[in-house]
């Protein structure tokens, strides 16, 4: 076939079909892992995943390119601007330099730590690999060793497209004396602190799992998970708070320096551009860098092997389920029935959500992502960093405090959202389309969407007081007054009740039972956070002054609450109603003509 020579069609079939290259057992088997990473159903359960988060990789790419190219005018001012820029034609000061590289490293860290802990659950065998790869004839030392290749090349390609888009902009818009010098430092520093970063959580799970053991990491995965990305997002979101620190922080060679990851790899970037005549500080973080390197890739190889041993153990022998509920079930769910679920349907729909949303890692995930952007961006709202005589101090802001509310009421109610609306996992639908009729009957389809409702506005309103009434411990005295809390209440409630109704103004579906009607566009649900969020975020903050000066402005309020929650929930009854009257679709048939109409 790859002759000089054109063959007739006849004498083309008569050369047979072509042969595809055979590859080893390694390669099928470190392909079906990379597969699994991508297409497992924490990731999406409907097989989308692998162009998402490849989409992902590559978007995590650019925001340092955009940041490289926004320094372009930095580093070559024109007459009104930068505003603040004392003269034309200079490069901007040493310590602002200083912070551009700064950025770069904080943000290959931040992004490997959080690819590292979103694919926490799949860098060990589950019971699918256990028993279908398990009863396969492949020796169980080659899938470990398929399974350590995927997690490297994983890890290796996500650091590239993560990094690899920043230097090639960074050069041209700064122009340095040393062009090469500056890319060898920012790929040396940004590699180097993403590098870290996965290595760490690698070896922090690895060596939990085989300290404590698969049942007590089950209990601590959750937790860790959420802390680690609140940890990651928060200090990206502290970012301009922290670079005023920066040139204190090293001058004096604070002990926070020498303990702070990112600033260790910074060393690395400075000590690469500069040569022998950066200061010594960056030479002693250079050093911890690649020591603190080293030893967690030790800690990795030494205690994945166990962790992994230990894993498999568990799963082959199996874990010993608990028949009776505990004591906070048997005193909580009385009261759940005698105040929000009163009625069969809504007992079913609210148990239902409670017994499938742990036990799913999908919706574990969106419970950790959501629950680690909500933190991070509350602390980041609350704290203030000043540094006074090269002194650090942490300051508390009262309009932090004020946007907390919001902040919090708002990812609870979207993460249950997108929990509830996720496709997959719909096993538990037939009970539903039995019991009530597809579609259900009017009645039955609003009484089991308004248990949802209320299970959703419950969660937010719980957790958006705890931290309102925790927050007092810090809060200024203009926010202890007895007008100051009533308004904070009332808000809180507000925007719990209010953003509930939003969020689920088109769900006509029991929770975790209803596939999408179409295709979602990630830019587009993105552009919607953007353009809400920050309008919730200032509704505490311009409306809780307001309703402090007196009495009937809140009652005005309150007033004003009501009216459009009962307005949206008249909405929400119309599109019901849309819903029942639509003809039944069994699983599997195209809706797409009926829902046009096209077809009776």
């Amino acid at each position: 076939m790859s002759g000089p020579d054109a063959l007739s069609l006849n004498e083309q079939a008569a050369l047979g079909e072509v042969r595809p290259r055979e590859r080893s057992q390694f390669a099928h088997l470190v392909t079906h892992y990379l597969e699994r990473f991508f297409n497992h159903e924490t990731a999406a359960p409907d097989g989308s995943a692998k162009a998402r988060l490849v989409l992902a990789a590559f978007a995590a790419g650019l925001p340092g390119f955009v940041v490289a190219l926004y320094l372009w005018p930095i580093y070559h001012p024109f007459k009104g601007w930068p505003l603040d820029h004392p003269s034309h034609g200079e490069p901007p000061p040493y310590w602002l330099q200083v912070n551009h590289h700064f950025f770069f490293v904080v943000y290959s860290f931040v992004v490997m730590g959080i690819a590292a802990v979103f694919e926490w659950d799949l860098f060990f065998p589950d019971l699918l690999d256990i028993f279908v790869l398990g009863t396969l004839p492949v020796p169980d030392r080659r899938l470990f060793l398929a399974r350590v290749s995927a997690i490297a090349i994983f890890v290796a390609g996500f650091l590239f497209t993560a990094n690899f888009l920043a230097p090639l902009m960074l050069a041209a818009s700064t122009e340095p004396r040393d062009g090469t010098r500056l890319i060898a430092g920012d790929v040396l520093a940004a590699f180097g602190a993403g590098l870290f970063a996965a290595l760490f959580v690698i070896a922090f799970q690895s060596a939990l799992l085989a300290l404590l053991g698969e049942r007590f990491f089950r209990r601590l995965s959750l937790l860790v998970q959420g802390l680690s990305i609140s940890a990651l997002l928060m200090l990206l979101l502290l970012f301009p708070v922290l670079s005023g620190a920066v040139p204190a922080l090293l001058r004096s060679g604070s002990m926070y320096a020498r303990w702070f990851p990112p600033f260790w790899f910074l060393g690395v970037y400075q000590r690469v551009l500069e040569g022998p005549s950066a200061l010594p500080i960056y030479t002693q973080l250079a050093q911890t860098a690649w020591m603190a390197t080293l030893a967690a890739a030790a800690v990795a190889l030494i205690a994945y092997p166990l962790a992994y041993l230990r894993r498999v153990h568990r799963l082959v022998e199996g874990t010993i389920t608990r028949r009776s509920r505990n004591l906070l079930a048997r005193v909580v769910h009385p009261l759940i029935h005698l105040s929000l679920a009163r009625s069969p349907m809504r007992r079913a729909v609210i148990h239902f959500i409670g017994q499938t949303l742990l036990r799913v890692p999908r919706y574990r995930i969106y419970l950790v992502l959501y629950g680690g952007v909500g933190l991070s961006v509350v602390v980041a709202s609350i704290l203030r960093l000043t540094v006074v005589h090269n002194l650090v101090h942490v300051q508390v802001s009262a309009d932090g405090l004020r946007a907390a509310i919001a902040i919090i009421a708002f990812w609870i109610v979207a993460g249950l959202r997108a929990a509830f609306v996720s496709p997959g996992n719909q096993q538990g639908s037939w009970v539903f389309r039995v019991v009530n009729g597809n579609p259900p009957s009017f009645a039955r389809a609003l009484d089991r969407l308004r248990a949802a409702k209320t299970w959703v506005c419950a969660w937010a309103f719980l957790v958006t007081f705890a931290v309102l009434w925790a927050s007092r411990a810090i809060a200024p005295r203009e926010l202890l007054t007895a007008s100051a809390t009533a308004a904070q209440a009332l808000v809180a409630a507000s925007l719990c009740l209010l953003l509930t109704d939003v969020f689920f103004l088109h769900v006509t579906t029991v929770p975790f039972t209803g596939a999408p009607a179409g295709e979602d566009n990630l830019a587009f649900t993105l552009l919607k956070y953007f353009t809400f969020f920050p309008l919730v975020l200032a509704i505490p903050v311009i409306t809780e002054p307001w309703i402090e000066r007196s009495l009937w402005r809140l009652a005005a309020a309150a007033f004003a609450v009501i009216a459009m929650h009962i307005a949206l929930r008249l909405r929400h009854r119309a599109l019901v109603g849309m819903y029942c009257r639509e003809p039944a679709v069994e699983d599997g048939e195209e809706s797409y003509f009926l829902r046009l109409g096209l077809l009776s």
